[in-house]
């Protein structure tokens, strides 16, 4: 299992904050992963990340490039922007 975190803007970083469940479940759903932590900037910007524990970062990374339809509308109701950056931890 690897650790990953994605970062990215979001339109606005509370309605973000209030699908933290929903994160939850897609990242078990689509990436076998859980251990999901959100993370909001500091200084007021739009700018989150979140963080989760993956089987296959692989697969992550096929799914933030060409999204799958259902993950494609929670990422747009949850207000992400892209671009997103992945970190892996070593």
């Amino acid at each position: 299992m690897s650790r990953i975190v994605i970062t990215h803007n979001t339109v606005d970083p509370d309605k973000w904050s209030k699908f933290t469940s929903e994160r939850e479940e897609a990242f078990e759903e689509f990436f076998g992963g859980g251990n999901v932590v959100d993370y909001v900037a500091q200084d007021g910007s739009n700018f989150v990340a979140v963080a989760a524990d993956v089987d296959d970062v692989d697969a992550v990374m096929a799914a933030l490039s060409s999204p799958p339809a259902e993950l494609e509308a929670a990422m747009e109701r949850h207000g992400v922007l892209p671009p997103m950056a992945v970190f892996v931890e070593k």
